[in-house]
């Protein structure tokens, strides 16, 4: 046989010995490649496009925070989010933390919608399609108790008055469910609120001695809280049920004290309280004579509970930024304002009389009765607001300006602590150095954080504005029509 045709042979003989289509040594279809094994970092799983669908089938609760590597916000995450992880296995329950760098897994990130950083999504039972949004606390404990709640029960059961005194005893808010029948739909809408209403202890019972105990005798949520009247009572509509927006609101309204003071700790539950209008207190709580004005605001508060929201800010303490946004001065204390977070408008008493209950209730009244004109922030016109390429506008000057009819304007509304507006400024500068011997051609700025307008608000920095000359083409008075305003 010819030297040259037996390697030839060889091979086919081994094709041969083999499947149809398959080299030797090649892996059968039904074979599966080896599963990739998943690293972990500091207890948190890491995950790739390979990896989550093994991660999915191995971990029936799986919360995936979806990070880059830049962000500010992801790397302040990433201690509390090892720390959670810790806290729950210490803990023994069946929960998995896992993260994903999304720029790096750009088709997962695609996958999930994801468009900011950080995004925590929550998987059950290896569901990739339908994982929950996470929605809780930024915080070690605050992401356990979250997790706690979907893995374990939202609410403890409760047979009888010890388990309920202990719980009630145990917390500050405590919300009990007492229903005759834990297989009613109200039941359910009672767990899933307590799933996230995370700042407060769940109990549930049918138990008729506890119904009896507590002087109940149909179905009833119950918030016990060690302040003020110390407990509020929510009965179920026997014909509409259980209502999860109504129940929320009273749980979110009566678990405020009725006086709140303002610092670090309470600033977020202030503004998440869902009560429009806030009445603050202004005081030197170094000094007696203020401190004594305390009890006549919490005498005023418990009529307006729902409505209106009393805060007490300490001007001896760090709360500048505070004086700042009302246009205060420390030595403006003891002094009253009140704020409408939907509209932003504040009001001050016109008197400026005493601190008093009677002033204060008044004072409510007044305001909540549209009796009291808003009063509006505004700096002193500068000398030489006109003398620069950009010209400067305040409160006072800026209708003058604006509002010209023989002029386009345009302004850059703008806070001194912003990033954005810091890199803005230099072509704002420019442009208007290019229009600055254009007569009918202004470019101005203003600071929303020191001026406000009655015409409208400025909600976010920078905010540009171009107000076009002729007739009838400027911004209308607050609450009408807002005409041919054009808006970057």
């Amino acid at each position: 046989m010819s030297r040259q045709l037996l390697p030839v042979l060889l091979l086919l003989l081994l094709r041969a010995s083999c499947p149809w289509g398959q080299e030797q040594g090649a892996r059968s279809p039904s074979e599966e490649p080896p599963e990739e094994e998943i690293p972990k970092e500091d207890g948190i799983l890491v995950l790739s496009r390979h990896t989550l669908g093994l991660a999915l089938r191995e971990h029936p609760a799986l919360l995936v925070e979806f990070y880059a590597p830049w962000c500010g916000h992801c790397q302040a995450l990433a201690p509390e989010y090892s720390k959670a992880a810790a806290v729950l296995a210490a803990e023994s329950m069946v929960v998995t933390l896992a993260k994903v760098d999304g720029p790096a897994q750009r088709e997962l990130a695609e996958e999930f919608g994801v468009t900011e950083y950080p995004t925590l999504k929550f998987f059950r039972n290896g569901n990739r399609t339908h994982p929950e949004e996470y929605t809780g606390p930024r915080d070690a404990e605050g992401i356990a108790e979250w997790l706690r709640r979907r893995v374990g029960p939202s609410a403890m059961r409760l047979e009888d008055e010890a388990a309920a005194q202990a719980l009630i005893g145990g917390r500050d808010l405590v919300v009990i469910g007492f229903f005759q029948d834990l297989q009613d739909e109200d039941v359910a809408t009672f767990l899933a609120l307590a799933q996230d209403a995370l700042d407060m202890t769940f109990g549930l019972t049918d138990r008729p001695r506890l119904f009896q105990q507590f002087g109940l005798t149909k179905d009833t949520v119950v918030l016990f809280k060690k302040f003020d009247e110390g407990r509020a009572d929510f009965p179920v509509d026997e014909e509409l049920g259980l209502d999860l927006g109504d129940l929320s609101r009273f749980l979110v309204t009566h678990s405020m004290r009725l006086v709140t003071e303002f610092n670090s700790q309470t600033s977020a539950k202030i503004f998440a309280a869902r009560i429009l209008n806030h009445l603050l207190l202004f005081v030197n709580q170094t000094l007696a004579a203020h401190r004594e004005l305390l009890a006549g605001f919490g005498e005023a508060a418990p009529r307006f509970r729902g409505q209106v929201l009393f805060v007490v800010v300490d001007v001896a303490a760090d709360n500048e930024h505070v004086l700042q946004y009302f246009g205060l001065k420390a030595e403006a204390a003891p002094t009253l304002r009140l704020v409408n977070l939907e509209t932003t408008k504040k009001y001050a008493p016109v008197d400026g009389g005493p601190v008093t209950a009677a002033s204060i209730t008044a004072f409510c009244h007044a305001v909540l009765n549209g009796q009291v004109k808003p009063y509006l922030l505004s700096q002193e016109i500068p000398p030489d607001w006109d003398q620069r390429p950009v010209k400067t506008l305040v409160g006072k000057n800026f209708e003058q300006v604006a509002f010209d009819e023989t002029k386009n304007v345009f302004v850059k509304f703008y806070a001194p602590w912003c990033t954005h507006c810091k890199e803005m400024a230099p072509a704002w500068e420019a442009l208007a150095e290019k229009y600055q011997d254009h007569e009918d051609i202004i470019i101005a700025e203003l600071d929303a954080t020191a001026n406000e307008l009655d015409a409208f608000a400025v909600h976010g920095f920078p905010t540009l504005k171009y107000f076009p000359a002729g007739p009838g083409r400027k911004e209308p008075p607050a609450n009408s029509t807002m005409g041919s305003k054009e808006e970057l």
